[in-house]
């Protein structure tokens, strides 16, 4: 688990240079499906994969690194389990640093406006908007060498499991039994969404405890194209009134060359929506599918999205390439199941 990981790389002095926001993933899965982090010059998690170890449908480990199989080893850095079994990973780590993070209510109009600006002047940035608020939670985060000083128990216990998990998991819970109520939850949730500031280890600034139950559903496209996009998303449910109480969440990271990674060749935007677990989504995330499929939308390989190998293989440059990989590591298909087969072909 990802969360093994950071605490022994933690214990020898080193650290991830990048991280998504949840650490309950395999290192695996996570190369796997292209899981990102945030920064404008930063890869994905798979970018930091010097080599690895997969276990082929006959039994044989073949080792891939950039030296010896660079081709393979770019097809296998986001391979979507369609390529054989990891079993080991060679990691590019770096020393361990801090981060200093600042949580700030900004009006979204305002961050939409700047946000190109905002990406570059961090190393890393995110937001979070409510579709029925004017509001968005800017999460700035940027190294730091002053020492770490995290918040005390009592404080982060009130933050990240009374607001951020309890307050939500009672709101969305509230808005799925009556879902007239959602815009005025929405502003609610968005009045607590307070500004905050910590100094931590990378990895303990960088994931966040994430207990409410949702679906997700994660679009990467050209970043220049992410603030018309959310603007978009966030414009289509208000005018169908649709009830959605979680937020859209918009990220960046830095284009890479792994071949099915969603941010290959592009610098790319990532913009998340979720809906509570139990309530009605596919309406909602057909709607956003269809605005991301309008810039050459590719999909966060681990959350939901429609779309077959007909409809992804002119997005993939290298789609191809990967395919004489498949054919090359897993000729007898023994990896291929029902999702492979949908978005990859037979």
């Amino acid at each position: 688990m990802l969360a093994e990981l950071n605490e022994e790389l933690a214990r020898l002095g080193l650290g991830m240079e990048n991280l998504g926001d949840i650490d309950s993933q395999t290192i695996s899965g996570a190369i796997s499906t292209g899981t990102h982090g945030t920064g404008a010059r930063l890869r994905n998690i798979s970018a930091q994969v010097e080599g690895l170890e997969l276990v082929l449908a006959d039994g044989r480990v073949r080792h891939l690194s950039a030296a010896t199989d660079p081709e393979l080893l770019r097809a296998a850095r986001v391979g979507i389990g369609a390529l054989g079994a990891i079993s080991a990973v060679t990691l590019r780590c770096v020393p361990a640093f801090n981060l200093l993070r600042v949580d700030a209510p900004i009006p979204r109009e305002e961050v939409l406006d700047t946000f190109q600006e905002r990406a570059d002047a961090h190393d890393h940035f995110a937001l979070f908007t409510f579709p029925y608020t004017d509001l968005a939670l800017v999460l700035e985060r940027n190294r730091t060498d002053r020492p770490a000083r995290p918040r005390g128990r009592a404080a982060a216990y009130l933050n990240d499991v009374v607001l951020e998990n309890w307050a939500l998991g009672a709101l969305s819970w509230t808005g799925k039994a009556m879902p007239r109520t959602i815009p005025s939850l929405a502003r609610l949730a968005g009045r607590l969404a307070s500004g905050s500031r910590t100094i931590d280890r990378s990895d303990r600034v960088f994931v966040n405890d994430r207990r409410v139950r949702f679906t997700e559903m994660e679009y990467g496209i050209p970043r220049e194209h992410g603030p018309e996009a959310a603007r978009r998303v966030v414009e289509w449910v208000r005018r169908n009134e649709y009830p959605v109480f979680f937020p859209i969440e918009m990220r960046v990271a830095a284009g890479d060359d792994a071949l099915l990674s969603p941010s290959h060749e592009r610098d790319t935007a990532y913009i998340a929506v979720h809906q509570y677990r139990g309530m009605e989504w596919r309406p909602y995330f057909e709607a956003v599918e269809a605005i991301m499929n309008e810039y050459g939308g590719r999909p966060h390989w681990g959350k939901r999205h429609f779309q077959t190998a007909a409809t992804l293989a002119e997005r993939y440059p290298a789609w191809e390439q990967f395919q004489r990989a498949r054919d090359t590591l897993d000729p007898s298909s023994t990896f291929s199941n029902e999702y492979t087969e949908r978005v990859l072909g037979p």
